[in-house]
């Protein structure tokens, strides 16, 4: 899957491609049907592989009939059942209901999306650590407003966008675990405690189904859809910190600053002079667009009414899905972006050292204090430095 208006898409591989949600939804069928064939429920004939009667060839068939019914689970169910015929064909989505099979899907595939985004930040914590320590006393200057404000260093810049990365790490860690979703039509587990003779076996099938899935145990989500807002939030925070990184590197690689360059750049078609740092501009695109996904998911839960919401319910998906490809698209870039980055420190000093006297606040302090000025006015940055290391020892150390 990629997309050619979204260049990097291919970064996020098959993630929440319409193959990747359409087995996501068979495996959580599948699953079900194993649930009721072990309960005793469902007789031993009824057991069957679905996921080996679905291939990529039936998303569009799935996806066409979904325009007659609002989701693709019916599609996908008298799919199913075509193909397996007599007991499988009798006891497949028994107890279930669109929404289940929906929204337990969507985690599936949103655990994979979390995993890739776990793994691009330990890479990212690890190498902006690296470069904190490198240039933790290297002379910069500091600019407010886009002007000229006080000496700092490279370390305590990289240190700045460390604890962005680290917010977003935490932002991530902070999100409970993925729940299942086995509700039933209006998530009262209605159909299941029939089937299964009592309210407390009906609620042992759910949790049969999310220990078979690898998901949490969780009573019906329903109408309750914060656990895709703190999703999207979190995402958010990511490419948050990954934006700023990305304005840093593309202000500090304009030629007349020169204090940062990508390890590659990008060419142009007309003015091969050129060396666009494209990666930052690219990670750029997905802070900006990303909120507004996010934004989405909120307004989507806030207008859902009922016990399955008209139209609320439904714009969740493909957002949650372009979500989190961005995501993991930007962060993908912006580990590559770290990796390469060149830092001119002789550049840096030299900046600083055209400012000028950028030394009056600290005389003012001085004046007051009467103590002798510091040679070196970079106040704690070493200090800060240290913390924040310490901060990204303990993130790393916990994987």
């Amino acid at each position: 899957m990629t997309d050619l208006l979204w260049p990097g898409d291919h970064r996020a591989g098959h993630l929440f491609s319409d193959t990747a949600w359409l087995t996501a939804m068979v495996r959580v069928e599948n699953a079900w049907l194993g649930v009721l064939v072990d309960a005793g429920i469902a007789p031993a004939s009824a057991r069957a592989d679905l996921t080996a009667t679905i291939t990529a060839a039936d998303v569009e068939p799935v996806a066409v009939a979904a325009d007659a019914t609002g989701n693709p689970v019916p599609g996908l169910v008298a799919l199913l059942r075509e193909r397996t015929g007599g007991e499988p064909a009798r006891w497949v989505h028994r107890g279930l209901t669109s929404q289940d099979v929906v929204d337990t899907a969507l985690m599936v595939c949103l655990r994979e999306a979390l995993d890739r985004l776990h793994g691009e930040i330990v890479a990212q914590v690890r190498r902006l650590a690296e470069l904190a320590e490198t240039y933790r006393d290297s002379p910069m200057l500091a600019r407010t407003l886009t002007q000229p404000a006080l000496p700092t260093t490279v370390g305590m810049k990289v240190a700045h966008w460390l604890g962005g990365v680290l917010d977003a790490a935490d932002s991530l860690t902070a999100l409970p675990a993925l729940p299942v979703q086995a509700g039933g039509a209006v998530g009262t587990l209605a159909a299941a405690t029939e089937l299964a003779g009592s309210p407390g076996e009906a609620v042992t099938l759910s949790q049969r189904l999310a220990a078979a899935l690898g998901l949490t145990d969780s009573p019906p989500w329903h109408t309750t859809r914060s656990v895709l807002t703190r999703v999207g939030d979190a995402l958010v925070t990511c490419c948050d910190a990954w934006g700023h990184i990305a304005g840093d590197v593309a202000i500090g690689s304009r030629a007349e600053i020169g204090e940062l360059a990508e390890g590659r750049g990008g060419g142009s078609s007309t003015m091969a002079h050129k060396n666009n740092p494209v990666l930052s501009i690219l990670i750029r695109r997905a802070a900006l667009v990303v909120p507004s996904l996010a934004a989405a998911l909120h307004v989507a839960s806030a207008v859902g009414v009922d016990e399955r919401s008209d139209g609320g319910w439904h714009a969740e998906w493909a957002t949650l899905r372009t979500l989190c490809r961005h995501t993991v698209v930007a962060a993908a870039q912006t580990t590559e972006l770290l990796a390469g980055v060149v830092i001119d420190t002789d550049r840096a000093a030299a900046n600083l050292a055209a400012a000028g006297d950028l030394l009056a606040e600290q005389r003012s302090m001085t004046e007051l204090t009467g103590r002798t000025a510091r040679p070196d006015y970079t106040g704690a940055a070493d200090h800060l430095i240290d913390a924040v290391l310490k901060r990204a020892h303990h993130t790393t150390e916990a994987t």
